[in-house]
């Protein structure tokens, strides 16, 4: 199914933070000290980046295709749904124009590991690492989030018509 329509998306997410995990950030693990809690791995960034994504395409969100209660995604790396949320969004005769998002976190630092997780982001969907904009926010101790007790995630996506060249 191609569409001529360009396609807007955005997608949200967030995780608590909880001890005895690997923090997996942008499909990228993090040395940390605590991982983020989830049914897979939790990493906020790919699961928002992947709600953006549905959404532009307007097929619902991360949890209908991968619900929690399917043991086969406990523990799954995040990077597997972005995988095949991209082959979806191909199905359906889309391709990425641009992924903008930003992770809200305490702790720790994110900006230096921001390459690694363009270049796993890009390669996951097929896409130049130029279509992927990574920007994290502080929220300077307000709230639990503040507290470096969780992680959240934002993303927009813009999806351009296969056939499109520009």
């Amino acid at each position: 199914m191609t569409s001529d329509a360009v396609r807007v998306g955005i997608g949200c997410d967030i995780h608590p933070l909880a001890e005895g995990r690997a923090l997996w950030v942008g499909g990228v693990e993090i040395p940390h000290d605590h991982g983020l809690a989830g049914h897979s791995d939790g990493d906020v960034l790919i699961h928002a980046v992947c709600d953006a994504l549905l959404g532009a395409l307007g097929a619902g969100d991360l949890g209908r295709l991968f619900p929690d209660t399917d043991p086969r995604w406990r523990g799954a790396r995040s990077v597997v749904f972005l995988e095949a949320v991209g082959q979806r969004m191909r199905q359906e005769g889309f391709r990425v124009g641009h992924l903008d998002a930003v992770v809200l976190a305490q702790a720790p630092r994110l900006a230096p590991h921001f390459p690694a997780m363009a270049r796993a982001i890009a390669g996951a969907l097929g896409i130049a690492e130029s279509r992927v904009n990574l920007k994290a926010t502080s929220p300077e101790g307000v709230g639990w989030l503040g507290r470096a007790e969780g992680m959240a995630a934002q993303a927009v996506c813009v999806l351009l018509p296969e056939e499109d060249s520009s």
